[in-house]
């Protein structure tokens, strides 16, 4: 009897699948949750421009990608796989880095994740039009409601003054960038391999991110605090590559609908971190504007992972 219960207390717990894509997925989500509120710290009074920051990740993570695919011997995509790598790295590895490092030298990390909390509905919707798919009507609702709560917190900025900023206008390009980045890339991974698609994109985006990185570097020669280095380190090997590693390893183990839907509580730990390190004033607007976007992206993209296969 005892030897039996000493057997049954030394036998490995083994984690089911769901649990372990669901670790993964949280830690990926956590990695990019400091992208933001690190983003500020560089190209806010950091030294560093907002192009070297946005490029410059980029030419570490590509550096890593291009060790990471030779040490595995990958094999090279074919054909239109190369233009729709290009789709991706025109969203994640330029676009959206670029788009939110101009934005958030004025803009402050906690509204930026308010506006960029509508990336889970967009990636949605953009996955849906490239599909072809035909969700209900309460998808469109919601996916619209979203857009028009981020829109409307956006331009309440500044206690009401009315009209988007500058800043406010490209983090909703970089939303959308980031969800046509998304989208092709799931699609992609499927193909490719998850880890394989962001690193094949940040290789092929390579060129020009080190020929913006090296212009800017000559117009303004970078001399950042060692806050702002430290920050420009974690966008470069986390933000751009070992979080997505983490993210596309819970996609890929899955369930993907459970899994895909933790980027919600993103930007709940981006304002968390925006409080803690930069220490930002957490408004009730902005409380308000983050669950009002996050609640409508949630039930967008439950609307769409619940639709029973074959409906119109």
């Amino acid at each position: 009897m005892n030897d039996n219960s000493s057997a049954t207390l030394l036998e490995p717990q083994v984690l089911s699948p769901a649990r372990t894509g669901l670790g993964w997925g949280l830690l990926g989500v956590a990695a990019f949750s400091l992208t933001v509120p690190l983003t500020r710290v560089a190209v806010g009074g950091g030294g560093l421009s907002p192009l070297f920051v946005g490029s410059g990740r980029a030419v570490i993570a590509a550096l890593l990608a291009a060790v990471a695919l030779a040490v595995t011997r990958q094999r090279p995509p074919r054909g239109a796989q190369w233009a729709r790598l290009a789709v991706v790295a025109g969203g994640v590895v330029a676009g959206f880095p670029l788009l939110t490092s101009f934005a958030l030298t004025t803009a402050s990390a906690g509204h930026s994740a308010v506006v960029i909390a509508l990336l889970p509905a967009a990636t949605a919707v953009i996955a849906v039009l490239r599909t072809r798919e035909r969700p209900p009507a309460r998808f469109w609702l919601m996916a619209a409601a979203g857009a028009l709560a981020a829109i409307g917190f956006a331009s309440l900025r500044g206690g009401g003054s009315g009209g988007l900023h500058w800043s406010d206008l490209l983090l909703i390009v970089a939303v959308l960038a980031a969800g046509v980045g998304y989208a092709e890339g799931g699609l992609l991974s499927r193909e490719l391999g998850a880890w394989q698609t962001i690193s094949w994109a940040l290789v092929l985006s390579a060129p020009l991110m080190v020929a913006l990185t090296a212009y800017s570097a000559a117009q303004h020669p970078p001399a950042g605090t060692p806050g702002a280095w430290a920050a420009f380190a974690y966008l470069g090997v986390i933000s751009m590559f070992l979080g997505f590693f983490a993210w596309y390893r819970g996609l890929a183990i899955g369930p993907m609908a459970q899994v895909s839907q933790i980027q919600l509580v993103q930007p709940v730990m981006t304002i968390s971190w925006a409080a803690l390190l930069l220490h930002e004033d957490v408004t009730w607007s902005t409380v308000l504007g983050g669950l009002t976007v996050i609640a409508s992206a949630a039930l967008a993209v439950r609307t769409r992972l619940n639709r029973a296969p074959g409906t119109a």
